[in-house]
């Protein structure tokens, strides 16, 4: 129970050291233009602890949702502002200010934390690449995916299978019975197994750490509730990503990342039409919030850190593209304001491009209230109980 908790938490720090990289995408390209940045914080206020280096105030904040940054005249000029688009603000914004920039270089500023996120999918699926990373597929077989193994996830305390030695990450070859050997390819051919040979001894070979082993053990006729004849939890596995040389390594996770997005807008463009369609969304989706993310992400850690890694870098990929989306509190709603700004000659009022992000940031705070309610709050419930049950 423990371990899964720590598991837990560890996953969602994973989501904000992401978020971290995000907004630091944002500080960095504003720095290398000039800009003032005031604040970069880590959580959101009220601030806890901070440090000022130089001009910009390096805070930890109590709300652990995320991060930010605060970048000076980011809100933008007054609304009564006549200058041409992208011309410098003379009289209300210094040379340092956001609002004073060019557009194009505002433009940047703004992408900087998107890139950062295809960045970090990059080196991310390049690790991935360099350890390998398996995946759980059941029973099913799935075209392209060979060499499946049934692995053990989970011993029971005084079980049979605690007895004889088997540990949580063996892989399971073999079974043997009266000296007839049976390869175990699926989880339901060792059950139907074990089932049958009740009362039975029976010698399970298994591979440690790339160590054969041959363990003898009986499967028990009376087994307490909830648990098999032999006590353990099982999985079937696969290789997801195929480990490469660390010289290759690099260029394969810079291409994954390329189809993943391509992928990933794809499939945005077949759901989106289906819903203007009227056909629904596809048989299926599911939404997930921040905490249904962590329990995804501690749930993959159990496979590894291969697999671990490959969900953080899926992760990266999704958020960068759902920052794109032209809704004003994200990144491609300020775009958006930006975009009409060059159409118009002038900026969007400052106090209509606040307005209008706070409605929407609102918006999305209670369609994040929704998910978590009615998606990962059972996710997360579910967690729990298998934690319990370890």
């Amino acid at each position: 129970m423990l371990s899964s908790i720590l598991i837990l938490i560890f996953a969602f720090l994973s989501l904000i050291v992401l978020m971290i990289i995000h907004e630091f995408g944002h500080f960095i390209i504003a720095k290398k233009f000039g800009v003032r940045v005031d604040e970069f914080g880590i959580g959101y206020p009220p601030r806890l602890f901070g440090k000022k280096f130089g001009e910009t105030i390096y805070s930890i904040n109590l709300l652990p949702l995320g991060a930010f940054v605060r970048i000076y005249g980011e809100e933008g000029p007054d609304a009564s502002d006549s200058r041409e688009a992208g011309e410098p603000v003379i009289g209300l914004d210094d040379y340092r200010s956001f609002a004073s920039l060019k557009i194009w270089k505002r433009v940047l500023i703004v992408i900087g934390g998107v890139a950062a996120f295809w960045i970090a999918a990059m080196i991310i699926f390049s690790v991935v690449f360099g350890i390998g990373a398996n995946i759980p597929i059941g029973d099913q077989d799935i075209a392209g995916m060979g060499g499946a193994e049934v692995k053990v996830i989970m011993v029971s305390a005084d079980s049979p299978a605690e007895k004889a030695g088997i540990k949580a990450a063996d892989i399971i070859k073999q079974v043997k019975i009266a000296g007839n050997a049976v390869e175990i390819k699926k989880i339901a051919e060792f059950q139907k197994i074990t089932e049958e040979n009740k009362g039975n001894e029976i010698i399970v070979s298994i591979n440690r750490s790339g160590q054969d082993l041959s363990l003898s053990l009986t499967p028990r006729i009376s087994p307490p509730s909830g648990e098999g004849p032999v006590g353990i939890g099982l999985e079937r596995i696969t290789t997801l990503i195929q480990k490469y040389p660390w010289y290759a390594a690099p260029f394969q996770g810079i291409k994954y990342t390329g189809q993943i997005t391509l992928g990933s807008l794809k499939g945005l463009y077949f759901m989106f039409s289906g819903l203007i369609t009227g056909k629904g969304a596809p048989e299926g989706a599911s939404f997930a919030g921040p905490l249904g993310i962590t329990v995804f992400l501690a749930n993959a850690a159990s496979y590894g850190p291969g697999f671990f890694l490959y969900f953080i870098g899926l992760i990266s990929v999704f958020i960068a593209i759902f920052n794109l989306f032209p809704i004003p509190a994200l990144d491609g709603g300020k775009l958006v304001f930006l975009l009409i700004e060059k159409i118009k000659g002038k900026p969007v009022s400052a106090k209509i491009e606040q307005s209008i992000t706070v409605v929407f940031f609102l918006i999305l705070i209670a369609l994040s209230i929704f998910i978590t309610i009615k998606f990962d709050i059972p996710r997360f419930s579910d967690f729990l109980k298998s934690s319990f049950q370890r």
